[in-house]
């Protein structure tokens, strides 16, 4: 058993799906303490409420805030490759169709990770996650995508598998091969799509328990409406739940493709019009918001606030990416979504652990601080959420802690 004491201010608030207005409604328990039993939350109260039983391992939160662990439900966290190049060609002007016609994009790394074998993509993969880690992330969502052929998708899925084993942070796979239709398949579309949605691919990926999501990205530059029906009506077929890169940056129809295939989320969303959100709505699918890939690459955002007060669970995750979005804290990340999307603090915390968890169908258990929920918690630094996403950019996690056990420790003790 574990206890933490000495909590400045625990945030509470009930398991997701949190419909948008309901989103800011959390609890601030002040000078309280938190006991957990084995991997979950057994009860919690203020001081004097919760004591700690005979035996029980004692953790001084001195003061700090506890929160549920971070949950990033849409990264490309596994990859090969660096494009800084292209970061020095958008800030000089030159667009991302520019970029993709001179080699760059998707396809470039595409490229790196078809010359990369499972284990390199672990080996690189590992520091990454570890950094998430500590920006306070302990579950995340990882898709596939940058290999373009059954066997470089498959490759990708497993170094997921195996990374799920060396480091704490668990991950749930998305099979995305719709990403973008790689050069050999040049102006072939529908082709490639016989090639990666055949009936022996989705029974690999099966077999060796290799994905529990696909998705696609349902563009003009990638794949449209139709076909991306034709992605995700295969991937159900095969037992996958199906996901959307929907309304990035074009609009047509993507979010309401997403609500009429009951996807469990539609993400970007930063064209979605009324008839979208009204879609996603009814369907009860999650809006996950990318705000930190808006913000790499200096585009608009998705509009929040009207997603909120349409009462739509909103998420937000990272977009971790090579290309757009190279961003691996998701911490840093609310903070963006409270500057530039005008989320508060607490709207942007449920964003990313309750609604993020049931973007990922983890919600049950996943995402709140709420007995037997499983105790994946942070300890902070700072006394309160609001002074941690204030602080931008400042490491503010002092604990990390994954079904009851403490999987990372910071130096930082004292408060400011």
């Amino acid at each position: 058993m574990l206890i933490i004491e000495n909590i400045g201010e625990l945030v509470v608030y009930p398991p997701g799906p949190t419909p948008g207005r309901q989103m800011g409604n959390v609890s601030r328990l002040e000078r309280a303490s938190l006991l957990i039993q084995g991997q979950a939350i057994a009860k919690f109260g203020r001081k004097g409420e919760v004591s700690a039983p005979p035996g029980c391992t004692v953790l001084d939160a001195a003061g700090g805030c506890v929160v549920p662990g971070l949950v990033d439900c849409h990264t490309h966290a596994v990859f090969a490759g660096s494009r800084e190049k292209e970061f020095v060609q958008r800030i000089e002007g030159r667009s991302y169709l520019e970029i993709a016609e001179s080699g760059g994009g998707i396809r470039s790394t595409m490229r790196a990770v078809r010359e990369a074998s499972e284990e390199d993509l672990v080996r690189l993969a590992l520091p990454r996650l570890r950094r998430m880690l500590e920006s306070g992330t302990t579950t995340a969502e990882v898709k596939s995508g940058y290999g373009l052929t059954v066997d470089d998708e498959l490759k990708m899925l497993r170094a997921i598998k195996r990374l799920n084993t060396l480091q704490p942070i668990e991950l749930v796979a998305t099979y995305l091969a719709a990403h973008t239709v790689p050069p050999e398949f040049e102006g072939r579309a529908d082709a490639y799509l016989d090639t990666m949605l055949a009936d022996e691919v989705f029974e690999r990926i099966a077999e060796e328990g290799l994905a529990e999501f696909c998705d696609v990205f349902c563009e003009r530059s990638a794949f449209g409406v139709e076909q991306s029906r034709r992605v995700l009506e295969a991937a159900v077929r095969h037992g996958l739940r199906p996901r959307v890169h929907a309304d990035q940056i074009t609009q047509m129809g993507a979010s309401q493709l997403a609500a009429e295939l009951q996807a469990v989320s539609a993400d970007h969303l930063e064209t979605i019009d009324d008839a979208g959100i009204a879609a996603l709505k009814a369907a009860g699918t999650i809006g996950v918001l990318l705000p930190a890939c808006s913000f790499f690459l200096g585009v608009r955002q998705a509009p929040a606030r009207r997603l909120i007060e349409a009462n739509l669970p909103v998420a937000v995750a990272t977009d971790v990416n090579p290309g757009s979005s190279m961003v691996e804290s998701l911490a840093l990340t609310l903070s963006v979504a409270c500057t530039q999307l005008r989320l508060t603090p607490a709207e942007a915390l449920v964003a990313a652990t309750a609604n993020a968890a049931a973007a990922l169908d983890r919600h049950a258990y996943l995402g709140a601080i709420a007995p037997n929920m499983q105790a994946d918690l942070l300890v902070l630094d700072v006394p309160n959420l609001e002074q941690w996403l204030y602080h931008i950019g400042r490491p503010c996690v002092r604990t990390v802690i994954k079904r009851g056990r403490v999987v990372g420790e910071s130096e930082q003790t004292v408060l400011e």
